[in-house]
C-alpha cells in the first residue's frame, strides 16, 4: 500500500505502517523518527529521508530507503533487513543481535557500537564506502564489512577504531598501514580462507547495489578481532 507521510508525525506515520496487514511504500518522508521499530513479516520501501532508529529492535521485517537515513539505524536490531541507498548517520547498529544492515555509502561514528551476538543470531553490516571513528565500538560479536568503495580523500576508518572490542570481527579493504588500533586487538591480512568466508556477504552487497564481486575481492582486507576473550581484564585486576 502507498502511504504519503508528508503531512504525518513520526506517531501518526508509525501507526499507519503498523495497521497495514501488507508491504508498504512510503512517500514523502522526511525526518520521522522510528519507521519500522519492531516490526517482522513486513516490507517497507522508504521514499525520503528517514529520521532516528529507523527500524530500531527490527524483528524480522525489510526496509529499503533510497537516499540517506540518519542516526541509529537498526538500533537494537533483533532480525530482518535494512537497505539504505545512500549514506546512514552515527551508532548504526547499535547493540544489534540479528539480521543484516547494508548501505552503499558511508557510515558516521560509532558503527556498531555494543553490537553483539546472540545464541544462533550473529549480525552483519556491510558499509560500501567509509566508517567514522570509534569503529566497532566495545563490539562484542558478529560481523562488519568496510570496503571503502567511494574514495574521497579520507580514510576508509576514522580515529579510535575497535575501542574496548572484545568479540566480532572487523574487516577492512584496505592493509590499514595508516591506521592506528588499540592495543587488546588483533590484526592481520586476511587469509584465502577468511576471504571465502565472507565473500557471500560481499556478494550479497554487489547483488544489492550493482557492482562488481570481483573487483572488489582481488583487494588487501585486514582482519581485526579482539586478542583474547576478555582483552581488558588487565584494568580490572592487581596481576
Amino acid at each position: 500500500m502507498l502511504v504519503n507521510a508528508e503531512n504525518l508525525d513520526f506517531k501518526e506515520l508509525n501507526q499507519v505502517v503498523r495497521e497495514i496487514p501488507g508491504d508498504v511504500v512510503l512517500t514523502g518522508v522526511l525526518g520521522q523518527r522510528f519507521i519500522g521499530a519492531g516490526l517482522e513479516n513486513k516490507m517497507i520501501t522508504i521514499d525520503g529521508v528517514p529520521g532516528n532508529a529507523l527500524g530500531a529492535y527490527l524483528n524480522g521485517a525489510t526496509i529499503i530507503t533510497g537516499g540517506n537515513a540518519q542516526d541509529a539505524v537498526g538500533d537494537t536490531m533483533n532480525d530482518g533487513e535494512i537497505v539504505v541507498h545512500g549514506n546512514i548517520g552515527d551508532a548504526a547498529g547499535y547493540a544489534m543481535r540479528g539480521g543484516k544492515i547494508l548501505v552503499k555509502g558511508n557510515a558516521g561514528y560509532r558503527l556498531g557500537i555494543h553490537m553483539k551476538a546472540y545464541k544462533s543470531k550473529s549480525p552483519v553490516i556491510v558499509i560500501g564506502g567509509r566508517a567514522g571513528s570509534f569503529l566497532g565500538e566495545y563490539q562484542a560479536g558478529g560481523l562488519i564489512i568496510v570496503l571503502g568503495l567511494h574514495d574521497d580523500g579520507k580514510e576508509i576508518v576514522g580515529e579510535f577504531p575497535c575501542t574496548g572490542m572484545h568479540g566480532g570481527r572487523i574487516v577492512i579493504r584496505s592493509d590499514c598501514s595508516n591506521i592506528s588500533f588499540p592495543k587488546g586487538v588483533s590484526i592481520h591480512t586476511a587469509t584465502k580462507e577468511e576471504l571465502d568466508d565472507i565473500k557471500s556477504y560481499i556478494e550479497y552487497y554487489c547483488e544489492t547495489f550493482e557492482c562488481d564481486v570481483d573487483t572488489i575481492m582481488a583487494s588487501t582486507f585486514t582482519i581485526v578481532t579482539p586478542d583474547s576473550k576478555n582483552p581488558y581484564k588487565q584494568l580490572y585486576v592487581g596481576n
